[in-house]
């Protein structure tokens, strides 16, 4: 029996996102990164900046997913509480990492290395370091959790590093099938398909263009050859139909 694909889970942090003042774009990078090593996204959280939320979400994600991520709340500010949350959620003491500080204080320059910026060197004790080529202030990893900033260009240039170093699975792979055809009109044919194939990932997502009703029929999985096949038959029942579609595209 073949080992199911490692999994993970997104935990963003910030008032901000739940308020809709911040629209997040941190997930769609984490899950696009996390696909190209085999590792499956089951589940994204937003919470709030508070401790008791933050604390809880973090031991439920980590307890259930071979990896966390985290974004947001790592910056130098007051509400920056996603360092101590991890620290407690872990029960561990928060420190300045002298290596930490060191590379903010290269970076700002021995006086302008404020007390406040180098908030940004605490981790918890037992933590590795993130690298950040952009602005030197580090993540961490501490056991199964990746704790990243939420700003996106920075997130994006950090993930590299912790992907780097996370074995993963099969890259999952997908093959998408546009029909010109109500996602309601083929409902059967598609639970058909995905029975016949339970180890993939079988999608409908129904659009409306040019006043003509649509449906993106998607399949995913690690096992390219499995998923070719699918949507094969995918393209094979909407022939049968006579519907209008694109052939499979990856």
């Amino acid at each position: 029996m073949n080992n199911p694909p490692p999994s993970a889970a997104v935990l963003v942090i910030g008032n901000e996102i739940l308020s809709g003042r911040t629209r997040d774009a941190n997930v769609q990078t984490i899950g696009a990164a996390l696909a190209e090593i085999g590792i499956r996204l089951r589940e994204v959280r937003v919470v709030e900046d508070r401790q008791d939320a933050i604390v809880d979400a973090v031991n439920a994600l980590r307890a259930r997913y071979d990896h966390v991520f985290t974004s947001g709340g790592i910056g130098p500010t007051h509400d920056d509480i996603t360092t101590d949350c991890i620290a407690a959620a872990f029960a561990r003491e928060v420190r300045h990492d002298a290596e930490a500080v060191r590379r903010l204080t290269a970076y700002y320059g021995e006086r302008e290395a404020t007390e406040v910026r180098l908030r940004m060197a605490r981790v918890p004790l037992g933590a590795t370091l993130i690298d950040n080529p952009v602005s030197a202030a580090p993540g961490f990893t501490l056991e199964n959790v990746h704790v990243l900033p939420g700003v996106p260009r920075i997130l994006a240039a950090m993930l590299p590093n912790v992907i780097a170093t996370l074995p993963g699975g099969p890259p999952i792979v997908s093959r998408t099938v546009t029909a010109w055809i109500r996602e309601s009109d083929i409902a059967n044919e598609l639970a058909a398909v995905q029975a016949d194939y339970p180890a993939l990932d079988l999608g409908s997502y129904p659009f409306m263009r040019e006043g003509r009703f649509g449906t993106s029929l998607v399949v995913r999985g690690g096992d390219e050859p499995a998923v070719t096949a699918a949507a094969a038959a995918v393209a094979a029942f909407l022939a049968a139909r006579g519907a209008e579609f694109e052939p499979p595209l990856a």
